[in-house]
């Protein structure tokens, strides 16, 4: 009744654990495991086959496009969304999403637990309808319905927040949005140049869908409290590199005994 597709881009490694992952542990709950990839250099594409997992290729990548990809190549009613570097931890993280879709016909969609903003808007029972930032949906460990999807597409026309953006649209047309105990992990380190590509969507997007307004005012302050911060924490390294550096030399001079 599970779907699992990956979203992924030259991340072999954290892939082939993931893969391993869902082989290993969740072979039982899921029906079907798809790697939608963009255009990897990688070997992403053999380790997707040595895992015997459908791996399927896309070009023009966007957000909102490629989630409709993963929507349209699953086959089976119940879809759940990863990027490589994360994975489930849970041993029970398949059961509790199939659970919940079981029992409500109207749920569209279900988020799982990664973060402490999660697990806070989770005990504390913050709904989508009140927070969809924090409480709606993440594709990176989330589950939706494939049937609501086919009414309501994901929009390819938002720089990002695709999955906020469609969790206020269902909200509005009636269905409902939750939480599941199912807790997987998040790991990645971007580059430079991957986090200004971020950077540079999350400004689009926070615009469209939040309606931040950027003013010259806020550029300005931005890039002075960039410096600041900049000269602040390299003064702070070079001091507790010193310190370090003056305690090596007061170590190797007045050695403790040894055991």
């Amino acid at each position: 009744m599970i779907s699992v597709v990956i979203r992924n881009k030259n991340q072999s490694v954290a892939l082939s654990f993931l893969l391993k992952n869902l082989t290993e542990r969740y072979a039982k709950d899921v029906a079907e495991i798809i790697v939608v990839d963009n255009l990897s250099t990688d070997s992403s594409k053999k380790i997707t086959e040595q895992f015997e997992a459908q791996f399927v290729s896309i070009e023009n990548f966007s957000f909102g496009g490629s989630a409709n990809v993963c929507a349209r190549e699953a086959r089976f009613p119940i879809v759940v969304i990863f990027s490589a570097h994360s994975y489930p931890v849970s041993h029970d993280f398949f059961k509790l999403i199939q659970k919940k879709f079981d029992d409500n016909a109207n749920l569209a969609g279900l988020r799982c637990l990664h973060s402490p903003n999660d697990y806070k808007n989770f005990i504390n029972k913050i709904p989508a309808t009140i927070d969809p930032n924090k409480s709606g949906l993440i594709f990176s460990g989330s589950a939706f319905s494939k049937e609501i999807w086919k009414k309501y597409p994901f929009r390819e026309d938002v720089a990002t927040f695709e999955d906020k953006e469609w969790t206020t649209r269902v909200l509005k047309e009636g269905y409902e949005i939750d939480f599941v105990e199912s807790i997987f992990s998040y790991e990645i380190k971007r580059t430079r140049k991957q986090l200004f590509f971020r950077f540079k969507n999350d400004v689009v997007g926070n615009y469209q869908l939040w309606h931040q307004e950027i003013s010259f005012v806020n550029a300005f302050k931005g890039l002075l409290l960039g410096i600041f911060h900049l000269i602040k924490y390299a003064t702070v390294d070079l001091w507790y590199t010193l310190l370090r550096f003056l305690y090596l030399l007061k170590f190797i001079s007045n050695k403790p005994s040894k055991f």
